[in-house]
């Protein structure tokens, strides 16, 4: 092949093709003597001039390809700037939002330590006044009502053995008999009117088959819970802890006296529901249950807790129904001498929002009070320290 007609060659797999494209090589008048002869050597030999022309496209290619990437930098360059500022504005806000957030954790651990100290200082004052205004002083006042008991039963028994061995004159056959009658009955009187006056108390020693019958009706609550019984009766699963608590009450403080309240209302008022229950066993329709709270709210919730677990319906609650609830100690005091006098029972039932109890309530046969918890008072008091 002559040197006007050499073309490009390509590069197969099978080895070298006829070139078909012919090179112009550039004019060597402007090339160096160097170049000259390169030129003239590719031009002679057909597989050089191929290589070369390859090698060219190749160079260009390499060189866009630079371009490219050198316009990528930039764009990386731009963009880490950007990503850097971010990153040094991002940290100083991080910075100032930890700092905040110390102080303000610091300013609420502080509130939460004078928290803790007033709380526990009107813990201590509770604790004393508990000491000294309710528990104690209801627990003297119930040794102090019994011992008057025994005294009184103690001096009517020896002023009627004193009576009968006095030297009285003769009397006439006719007048015995009615004497007779008449201290009978005197003495009859007297024990209904001592029974009446002081408290009711289940003492195992003095009454075996009522501390019995309230042993036999815990141990039924609480191993075999009727909640579809009928009305006043306990509907509701009973825990020895509730049964611990009733069985306190009952048989040792004698049905009067106060007991620690419970984690809530509800528990209050499940363990005061087996007391109605049992009584209501007792003493059948004498039994009035007087519910005292200070709020028209606590009363509703003694209220629906009575409803569900005995039974019983609103058409129960009422001034002569068998559940009444007041909000005043005085008029609960009236209504429960009222109901003395006509020969029924009161149970008078305290919640643990009552911060003190009248004295008057303490003289009457059956109450239930709730101690409060100390723990369970601080949203109760708002004093300044």
């Amino acid at each position: 092949m002559s040197q006007e007609e050499s073309s490009t060659a390509k590069l197969t797999d099978d080895g070298w093709e006829e070139p078909t494209t012919p090179v112009t090589p550039p004019p060597t008048e402007i090339l160096s003597p160097i170049e000259s002869y390169v030129s003239q050597v590719v031009e002679s030999d057909p597989h050089l001039n191929s290589l070369y022309t390859v090698t060219a496209e190749q160079v260009a290619d390499l060189q866009s390809t630079q371009a490219a990437l050198k316009t990528e930098i930039s764009q990386l360059q731009v963009t880490y700037i950007a990503l850097q500022s971010q990153v040094s504005e991002t940290q100083t806000n991080l910075s100032r939002i930890v700092q905040e957030s110390l102080s303000l954790l610091e300013q609420r651990k502080q509130n939460l330590q004078i928290s803790v100290e007033q709380l526990e200082r009107r813990q201590e004052r509770i604790k004393n006044e508990m000491r000294t205004s309710f528990a104690g002083t209801s627990q003297d006042l119930a040794i102090r009502v019994q011992g008057f008991k025994d005294y009184l039963t103690g001096s009517l028994q020896d002023l009627v053995t004193a009576a009968e061995q006095l030297p009285l004159v003769p009397i006439p056959e006719k007048l015995k008999s009615v004497t007779t009658e008449v201290k009978q009955d005197f003495a009859k009187e007297v024990k209904s009117n001592v029974s009446q006056s002081v408290s009711v108390q289940f003492a195992q020693q003095q009454f075996q088959e009522t501390t019995k019958q309230i042993q036999r009706l815990l141990e039924q609550y609480r191993n075999q819970p009727d909640y579809y019984g009928p009305p006043w009766q306990l509907r509701r699963t009973f825990e020895p802890v509730h049964v611990e608590r009733v069985s306190k009450w009952f048989l040792t403080l004698g049905g009067r006296g106060a007991l620690q309240t419970m984690s809530s209302r509800l528990q209050n008022v499940l363990i005061s529901s087996a007391a109605v229950s049992i009584l209501q066993k007792l003493y059948g329709d004498r039994l009035r249950t007087l519910v005292l709270a200070n709020s028209p709210e606590r009363l509703g919730e003694w209220r629906r807790g009575l409803q569900d677990c005995l039974g019983i319906g609103r058409s129960d609650f009422g001034p002569d129904r068998g559940v009444v609830l007041f909000e005043a100690a005085t008029a609960l005091a009236q209504k429960a001498d009222r109901l003395i006098k006509s020969n029924q029972m009161p149970l008078i039932i305290i919640d643990d929002s009552e911060e003190q109890v009248s004295l008057g309530l303490l003289q009457f046969p059956l109450w239930l009070a709730f101690a409060p918890d100390p723990k369970m008072m601080r949203d109760r008091y708002d004093e300044d320290f």
